[in-house]
């Protein structure tokens, strides 16, 4: 998938824990893993926006785009 989500790596940069921010942004820790292993198709701009918020970060440091041969 040309998608690549880049959480776990803004996670480990502001030392936070993925349960932490699943309770910061009020999501289960169970849909922020599927979101962290790009296993889903889509993010609601409300969830992004609690993310970025709790990680003080762009939607471009969550999210980043690879050709198809590059993965």
């Amino acid at each position: 998938m040309p998608i690549v989500v880049t959480l776990d790596v803004m996670l480990s940069k502001r030392k936070m824990k993925s349960k932490d921010l699943a309770a910061i942004v009020g999501i289960t820790e169970q849909n922020l893993s599927l979101l962290k292993s790009g296993k889903v198709k889509g993010v609601r701009f409300d969830t992004l926006e609690a993310i970025c918020r709790a990680l003080e970060c762009q939607p471009g440091d969550l999210l980043e785009y690879r050709e198809a041969d590059e993965a």
